[in-house]
């Protein structure tokens, strides 16, 4: 078995140019914790995740280089953080993309890719490593849904 026999083909995506505002309504309404981007042609440009969020709303001091470690001292609300937030809706996700581009093969074998969502705690994208088209994401409901029905 392998990556492409446990991928979802029609993943939910995002285009570069969509804003941070739809974005945060996938994330939330799908309960993902990063969505794939593709360009017009559908070719993998990297992910939109829930950390980029999280940066978004977290106080500037914590998320500084050298920032605060110690934060017990911070009393924000979620009206602190939700003021932050909208800041940004408007703002396109390309201001907030992963590019390091993690990503399988379809002929990635089995093990490889369980070992791959373990190390990476979340859905990898699967791309045709010659068009760079994006052909499904592997996540761990994929994985866990195929060993579940397998015969033994």
């Amino acid at each position: 078995m392998k990556a492409k026999d446990l991928m979802d083909p029609n993943p939910t995506t995002l285009h570069p140019s969509d804003t941070i505002g739809k974005a945060v309504e996938c994330i939330m309404d799908k309960r993902y914790r990063q969505i794939p981007v593709v360009d017009d042609e559908g070719c993998f440009q990297g992910v939109f995740g829930v950390n980029c969020l999280l940066r978004m709303v977290l106080p500037k001091a914590v998320m500084m280089d050298k920032g605060l470690v110690n934060v017990q001292f911070i009393n924000e609300s979620t009206s602190d953080l939700h003021r932050r937030l909208e800041e940004h809706l408007n703002d396109p996700i390309s201001k907030c993309m992963h590019f390091d581009k993690m990503q399988l093969s379809p002929d990635t074998l089995l093990v490889e890719t369980l070992l791959k969502i373990y190390d990476t705690k979340s859905s990898i994208p699967v791309v045709d490593p010659d068009t760079q088209k994006l052909l499904g994401m592997v996540s761990y409901w994929d994985a866990g849904k195929c060993i579940l029905k397998a015969e033994v």
